[in-house]
């Protein structure tokens, strides 16, 4: 049983000496969630949760290698040859919208004017009939 504790204290100040080295070692703006006073208090008080929230949380994120060989980093967005077009920056697409919208909104108008004509017309028509 003392052998099963003292693998499990050894493992534990392994994990504190890691984080804490690889907590320092980085740089301040790529640190995640806290600052690095934090990180290091909860990697010292915290034994063993501190630090492996730490390698969770904390650290900085990892480049990826794509398969064209760029590097992309997590969170600096999409590579811009591969990057998906929205409807918002299409000029033509916000040209035919307008166009479109334009002649949607006319064709509701003529129908609208038709509508009321045809009322205008039938309460004419009843009012004549009810007047002879």
């Amino acid at each position: 049983m003392i052998r099963l504790y003292s693998l499990f204290a050894l493992i534990d100040i392994v994990l504190i000496i890691c984080a804490l080295i690889s907590c320092l070692s980085a740089e301040e703006h790529e640190i995640r969630a806290l600052p690095r006073i934090v990180w290091v208090i909860l990697i010292l008080l915290f034994s063993p949760i501190g630090g492996i929230a730490w390698f969770v949380a904390g650290r900085p994120p990892r480049p990826v290698k794509l398969s064209n060989g760029t590097t992309w980093r997590p969170g600096s967005g999409f590579p811009e040859k591969g990057r998906p077009r929205s409807p918002d920056d299409d000029p033509e697409f916000l040209n035919g919208l307008g166009a479109r919208q334009k002649k949607e909104d006319e064709d509701l108008m003529k129908k609208w004017e038709a509508d009321l004509r045809r009322r205008e017309e039938e309460l004419k028509r009843r009012e004549q009939g009810g007047a002879d």
